[in-house]
């Protein structure tokens, strides 16, 4: 795919919300300058852009550019301000609201995404609507294109590159026989082959097909189907075949004929510009034999272009998560996937052991205690299309107490395991500050994030306010920092880790609560490894212990908190457990893949026995069973 990414250098997010909004102050607004800034950013600068001026001025970007802008160029501009995911969402909506569906918006969008867009845009349209896209869809549309919509929205293409040549033949063979070759055609037969199989395969399918039927599949779809389902089939084949040529067909027809169908014009521009506009322009010239940026200019007043509508100087990935590695020790966990993995027996042999008289809690421990967290999701989901019923569900029903919460905690994703600690932590009489802290300081931005969206999902309320009814004083403002999930990410600089150990050891002299402030901000928002050389330094410089500093000097769950962090950069919690189950559970199921042999190794360093000692002494039964499975070892 050509991805063109750049990054737009020196960019600054704060000035940049300053200049647009002082481009929509005083007597009309400076479009010139608004059209100028957006396009030259990439969507994820966008979003720093749309925080920042939440930050400096209290209001919402998009809110305030739909009252200062109108038509055609609001709807550019306002779309271009939304994360790719929320833009598909915002376009599903339109053209579901009102009269009339608009069927080609649908076919468009839902043919040509990815598995991963479409799970983002599921989200993002429960989020932004708080209603579920597939009930809206399946309102709206009926028969035969319901049937291909609804597949499409479960995000389940296959996407493994492996073919097996024997399939092919079949799928090919059982694509014309529900065809070409019958009275009245197989529906069902051209959504499930054309709904799952994996791209690779079916273009050699297609191949095939040719062969066989001596026709396209693309005529055969024609002469055997009819209206949105034909159409809607004959976008997912085109998509198939190769993505940007769809998207090369459909811009031209937006601009083709009389009038210029400018939604579609626009919605097509913003959700490609920063996947595969290159390769959309190449196959444009390829087929029309003129550039897409010429047609775009002949349909076009120069004013909305504003120069050159691509934004594509302005691209930037957003970057994989770097997390700092901790230490120099390779982390390692103590659980990997199974091997010749099969949700679908797996899912059986669950069901089978849930049945009839007693539960046979061997056989699911074995099962879940030895399976990676994502092949347990896999589960999860075969075992709701197999059996149509929620494994949670039946699992909770059959066990009890620790068993039942270690089970359901190492089923959940990780993201749903962290919210449910979270609130667990926060239930019932007095707080428990020494959970809420361990979670929120050990995790990385992104499962910072992911939580709290698990959190919101399943507790319909958002982590951070509820954390703001639990907790008061320098403690919640600590818990506040952490949840936004903005720590910086890198290495460290040596220049800053020196002003930022100068600035504690000064702030050493402040009363208490001054103090406090000072560690917070700068223990709460540095990367963990220039947070290690700012330890080292503040040692330098005052021949103080941090950790030290802390015990004496503050207080209560300030101090533990702070602790918690400097903790974070030397070593893992192992320490102190006494059984606490809810803590030994959390642990065990949240480090199991991540680094639970290390835990296990400092275990045996800092108590006079190993883990797995420990957990022979203090538990019992099948409990005991599943937690020695997971420490994995004796040491």
């Amino acid at each position: 795919e050509g991805k063109e990414i750049f990054h737009f250098p020196d960019f600054d997010a704060n000035s940049d919300a300053e200049t647009l909004y002082n481009a929509m102050k005083g007597f009309g607004s400076n479009k010139e300058a608004i059209l100028d800034l957006i396009t030259s950013r990439s969507n994820a600068q966008r979003q720093e852009i749309r925080s920042a001026y939440k930050s400096l001025y209290g209001k919402d970007l998009i809110d305030d550019l739909k009252y200062e802008l109108t038509g055609k160029f609001e709807r550019l501009i306002v779309s271009l301000m939304r994360p790719p995911a929320y833009h598909d969402a915002k376009e599903i909506k339109d053209a579901i609201k009102g009269t009339g569906t608009n069927e080609k918006c649908l076919i468009e969008v839902l043919a040509s995404r990815t598995n991963q867009q479409i799970h983002g845009l599921v989200e993002a349209y429960k989020d932004a609507y708080g209603r579920d896209i597939e009930g809206d869809v399946i309102g709206d549309t009926s028969g035969h294109f319901k049937k291909m919509l609804i597949v499409l929205l479960q995000g389940t293409r296959e996407e493994d590159d492996v073919v097996s040549e024997d399939l092919v033949v079949e799928d090919a063979q059982e694509l014309y026989a529900a065809g070409e070759e019958r009275w009245g055609t197989d529906e069902a037969k051209f959504i499930m082959i054309l709904g799952n199989r994996s791209v690779t395969h079916l273009q050699l399918v297609f191949d095939e097909y040719e062969k066989i039927a001596e026709k396209s599949i693309e005529e055969s779809i024609k002469s055997e189907l009819s209206g949105d389902f034909e159409r809607l089939m004959l976008a997912v084949v085109q998509c198939i075949r190769s993505v940007p040529m769809f998207f090369a067909k459909c811009l031209y027809k937006s601009m083709k004929g009389l009038g210029t169908d400018d939604n579609r014009l626009i919605r097509i521009m913003i959700s490609r510009s920063e996947i595969d506009m290159l390769d959309i322009r190449e196959c444009f010239r390829l087929r029309y034999e003129k550039s897409l940026h010429s047609m775009i200019q002949v349909g076009y007043k120069r004013t909305l272009l504003a120069g050159e509508f691509f934004p594509e100087a302005a691209q930037i990935a957003y970057k994989m998560w770097e997390i700092s590695a901790m230490t120099k020790i390779t982390l390692r966990g103590t659980i990997f996937p199974a091997a010749n993995f099969d949700p679908a027996s797996d899912s059986q042999a669950l069901r089978k052991a849930m049945k009839g008289f007693g539960t046979d809690e061997d056989a699911i421990i074995n099962i879940v205690a030895q399976r990676s967290n994502a092949q347990r999701q896999e589960i999860r989901q075969a075992f709701k299309s197999l059996l149509g019923r929620n494994l949670m569900a039946d699992l909770k029903s059959e066990l009890s107490k620790n068993l039942c919460r270690l089970i359901l905690g190492l089923m959940m994703t990780p993201a749903e395991f962290d919210a449910k600690m979270m609130k667990k932590a926060m239930e019932g009489a007095g707080t428990d500050e020494h959970a809420l802290i361990e979670i929120l300081v050990t995790r990385s931005n992104q499962q910072i994030h992911e939580m709290n969206a698990a959190y919101e999902e399943v507790y319909k309320k958002s982590l951070e306010d509820d954390i703001k009814s639990d907790t008061s004083g320098h403690f919640l403002r600590i818990l506040v920092s952490l949840v936004q999930g903005a720590r910086e990410e890198g290495p460290a600089d040596m220049d800053r880790a020196r002003e930022d150990a100068q600035a504690l050891a000064d702030a050493c002299n402040d009363d208490s609560s001054e103090m406090e402030m000072k560690f917070m901000s700068i223990l709460c928002t540095r990367s963990f490894p220039h947070l290690r050389r700012v330890f080292q330094e503040f040692v330098r410089c005052t021949n103080k212990d941090v950790e030290l500093i802390i015990k004496k000097e503050m207080s209560g769950d300030v101090k533990n908190a702070m602790f918690a962090i400097g903790r974070h950069h030397t070593s893992h919690e192992g320490k102190g457990l006494g059984t606490d189950d809810r803590a030994l559970i959390r642990i065990m199921v949240s480090r199991s893949e991540c680094d639970l042999f290390n835990i296990r190794k400092e275990f045996k360093e800092s108590h006079e026995a190993s883990l797995h000692e420990f957990i022979q002494g203090d538990t019992s039964g099948d409990y005991r069973k599943t937690l020695l499975m997971l420490c994995g070892g004796e040491d």
